[in-house]
């Protein structure tokens, strides 16, 4: 078995790559550890609390104790499956702020701007909300993943964008255009009422060329002749073989299971390797390194009116949305009820926003357990630049085994400065007249929690990961000593070798993750190809005031 190119990973930039790479007449080669997305459960948008947590579809992981939060063991959910997270996740679609990419240019990921990477995101779009306002001329038309918004029908969509005004803060018609900051609709990876994954957008279209072939095997190592990457040693049926590849290996595996794969080929901190008894080939101290994520809380309200998603809340209710889903693609079950969302700054001098709302007209966990107080709706709020860093380790040199995941959440005093504001600024909005028809009283954290101790308590107790896992092989210039690859995402120190996922991240962006590692795998594929697209010079928009005011 080879090819020109072995992807490792049929993820969110897996999926692209396959597609890009295979479309240029290069021979394409996916290895996949996971099975078929097919089935109502993973198709379904309202359905998505469930393959997150079905062992056949997730990796299973769960982080250390996190010192910060009381020893807690978070749960790390990651897509065994094709279409990687982009087959479990919620669906929601986020570029990411102008800003981050210019701060990622700025930190060595040279060509990683916004100006840069805006064409990308143009092209991989086919945006369906044009007349609905927003913003067209910064949205894409003819690409593979096609974005879609929900149809708010439930009033307390508009009450929380109405809230939001009334407590001065904007209103954007397109949080992925011009202006993120604000409040507004939120947007989907959902397409004629199904999931649209990197599965759906981009490597089923692929396979059906003959250069693109699919692998089902677990990746155990690369494997490397005199410096160079030349394939991949897989795992499938019992039997250990190695896919060959003519051109390159790239790895595609997650921020979890990317470095994982190149310290069990030796490519990693030269201590840690010997530690396992793994021979050095490049010792490249930030592998695994720089682990950062999302944290947040489910900020719940008990409501006056029966109006939330409470009432299909039970056998009955779930069986009539999915049969009206699996006959129609309509219906509740088309959504993933994630319909407003907003983005803002918590406090003046921040130049662009750094926290993120979702808004859901139901008090109910990620995992689906529903609140004991019956009819309520929530916000999940959290910061978007953590200053804390985790990182990546091998458990064992088996490639059987999960690796070690710290992130070290909340580590730093700022952490719980920046959190406790967006426990505050939540309440303010929940105060706002918008929702004076629709609050009973506060579920959680409880209108009884208001000094920084209790709201500090509450965080340790019930924060939880928004599942944004990042920045382990992070991109930089070949003279940082923490980069890992270069801003082609060529893995330093190793020929035939790039990394291209969310791990290559230098600093996690503004909101989920999905949209940004799926441009990172077109990207990627274009500096493979040796070929780019011009650069923007469209120019976003930040607060005019944001030195001196918070809204």
């Amino acid at each position: 078995m080879q090819a020109d190119y072995v992807i490792v990973g049929a993820g969110s930039a897996g999926c692209a790559m396959a597609y890009r790479l295979s479309e240029a007449g290069k021979s394409v080669l996916v290895i996949e550890h996971g099975g078929t997305d097919a089935g109502p459960l993973i198709q379904m948008p309202a359905a998505l609390s469930y393959p997150m947590n079905m062992r056949l579809y997730d990796w299973g992981y769960k982080s250390q104790p996190e010192p910060h939060l009381g020893g807690r063991r978070l749960v790390c959910p990651r897509g065994k499956v094709i279409g990687g997270s982009s087959s479990i996740n919620g669906m929601v679609y986020v570029r990411g702020h102008a800003g981050d990419y210019d701060h990622w240019a700025e930190s060595g990921a040279d060509g990683w701007s916004y100006a840069d990477v805006l064409p990308y995101f143009k092209r991989m779009e086919t945006w369906h909300e044009s007349g609905q306002g927003g913003d067209p001329d910064w949205r894409g038309n003819g690409g593979p993943l096609h974005i879609s918004r929900g149809p708010r029908n439930n009033p307390l969509h508009a009450a929380f964008v109405e809230a939001g005004r009334q407590a001065g803060y904007p209103v954007t018609d397109d949080y992925n255009g011009e202006q993120q900051e604000g409040f507004g609709p939120m947007e989907m990876t959902v397409y004629k009422g199904r999931r649209w994954s990197a599965a759906n957008a981009y490597l089923k279209p692929a396979l059906k060329r003959p250069n693109c072939t699919l692998i089902k095997g677990l990746a155990r190592k690369v494997v490397l002749e005199n410096g160079r990457a030349v394939g991949v040693e897989i795992e499938r049926g019992g039997k250990v073989e190695v896919i060959r590849a003519n051109s390159e290996v790239i790895l595609a595996a997650s921020s979890l299971n990317s470095p994982k794969l190149l310290m069990l080929s030796g490519i990693g901190p030269a201590a840690h390797l010997a530690e396992h008894g793994i021979e050095v080939v490049a010792d490249r101290k930030g592998v695994g390194q720089n682990l950062q994520d999302h944290l947040e809380v489910y900020m719940q309200v008990a409501s006056k009116q029966p109006i939330t998603l409470y009432k299909y809340w039970n056998l009955f209710g779930k069986g009539m949305i999915g049969a009206q889903w699996l006959f129609t693609k309509k219906g509740l079950g088309a959504s993933n009820q994630f319909e407003s969302a907003a983005f803002i700054r918590s406090r003046p001098g921040i130049s662009y926003p750094d926290i993120q709302y979702h808004f859901l007209p139901i008090a109910v966990r990620y995992d689906g357990q529903a609140a004991a107080e019956g009819h309520g709706f929530q916000a999940h709020v959290g910061p978007m630049r953590s200053p804390s860093r985790g990182a990546i380790t091998l458990a064992s040199k088996d490639p059987k085994a999960a690796p070690n995941i710290f992130f070290n959440y909340m580590s730093t005093e700022q952490d719980w400065e920046d959190f406790r504001a967006c426990i505050r600024l939540t309440r303010e909005i929940f105060a706002q007249e918008a929702f004076a028809p629709y609050v009973k009283h506060e579920i959680q954290p409880g209108a009884d929690l208001q000094s920084d101790a209790e709201i500090d308590s509450f965080i340790r107790e019930h924060a939880e990961s928004a599942y944004h896992p990042c920045g382990t092989c992070k991109m930089g210039r070949a003279d940082d000593p923490m980069a890992v690859v270069d801003s082609e995402c060529r893995v330093i120190g190793v020929e035939g070798l790039r990394v291209a996922d969310s791990s290559i991240f230098p600093r996690i962006t503004n909101g989920n993750l999905n949209g940004p590692s799926i441009m990172t795998g077109e990207k990627a594929s274009d500096h493979i190809l040796g070929r780019r697209l011009p650069s923007s010079n469209a120019a976003p928009w930040f607060h005019p005031e944001w030195e001196n005011a918070q809204r």
